[in-house]
């Protein structure tokens, strides 16, 4: 009885060179792709510097735009701008209270919301939105009365 015939699990690659190069000419092989390779690199570098230049210069003009339109806006409403000026030293002070407030909450009730997903939840419902919606205001109110130029910083 005769076996039948496998196909071979092994494979044998021949990895030697054709010819036999001088060890010179594999130095200098060896230098000309290193070469090569540095040159690629520098050209990538290149074209990713010019991008970053691109993104910073899209970024200077839109915020140009946005600090003509702010000064704009504080020169057409002198007194809201002198108002939100005071009105945002208010709400710093308004903020600092809540934030004593809340984290005297997250002291006080530290354990139950580790342990408990519904202190937690409690806690969020009661100041997230609050909060979220109090820093918003606060921003555009500290905006609006920075006493800063922003038409000066082109």
């Amino acid at each position: 009885m005769s076996q039948p015939q496998t196909a071979s699990l092994f494979t044998q690659v021949d990895i030697t060179a054709g010819t036999h190069i001088p060890r010179a000419a594999n130095a200098q092989f060896a230098q000309d792709e290193t070469l090569s390779l540095m040159r690629t690199l520098l050209a990538a570098q290149d074209r990713t510097n010019e991008l970053l230049e691109e993104i910073v210069t899209g970024m200077q003009n839109s915020q140009r735009h946005r600090n003509k339109e702010l000064a704009d806006w504080k020169n057409a409403h002198p007194a809201l701008s002198e108002s939100c000026k005071y009105a945002s030293e208010a709400l710093t002070r308004v903020q600092a209270a809540y934030l004593d407030t809340i984290t005297h909450e997250i002291n006080d009730n530290e354990e139950a919301m580790i342990d408990g997903e519904y202190a937690f939840n409690e806690f969020v419902d009661r100041f997230g939105a609050r909060l979220a919606q109090f820093n918003g205001i606060a921003g555009v109110i500290a905006t609006l009365g920075s006493s800063a130029n922003p038409a000066s910083d082109e």
